[in-house]
């Protein structure tokens, strides 16, 4: 396993639908199985499945019902470093870490986002809304929410 080498690009289109979050993590995880660290596979899939199950859940679907994906690999002489994002057609509310009681259903699904990525945040614009997350190699410190536009 090598993270050596050019930096490499994925976009892919999933439905807006809670198969949109399954198709992604498969892709996912079959494109950077043998390129990154099986822990660092672990964080991802979870995160992108957080990401596009929120989308799905409460936003919008980009025109033609479809969530957008998209992650990037980029080798630095200590390791992988990856940024993953998601783009739906937005909500009226944008993201917000909430805090979920012991016994809760849900509500948890930005603080795994926030714990497992090094960063993480939302962009806004006229089309809707993109939330990523990225996973700095070694990083031992996990900043909060960095909300842009």
């Amino acid at each position: 396993m090598s993270a050596q080498g050019v930096e490499r690009s994925w976009c892919v289109v999933v439905p807006h639908h809670a198969t949109g979050a399954r198709l992604a993590r498969h892709r996912l995880a079959d494109e950077l199985a043998e390129v990154v660290p099986p822990a660092l596979l672990a964080d991802l899939v979870a995160v992108l499945a957080e990401l596009v199950g929120n989308a799905v859940r409460h936003a919008d679907p980009l025109p033609g019902g479809v969530v957008r994906v998209a992650w990037r690999l980029r080798p630095t002489p200590t390791g992988p470093r990856v940024s993953i994002r998601v783009t739906d057609g937005g909500a009226v509310a944008g993201p917000l870490m909430r805090e979920a009681s012991p016994d809760a259903v849900d509500g948890r699904g930005l603080h795994i986002v926030s714990g497992l990525s090094t960063r993480w945040g939302v962009d806004r614009d006229g089309l809707g809304q993109s939330v990523w997350a990225e996973f700095e190699p070694n990083a031992s410190s996990r900043p909060d929410l960095v909300t842009a536009g």
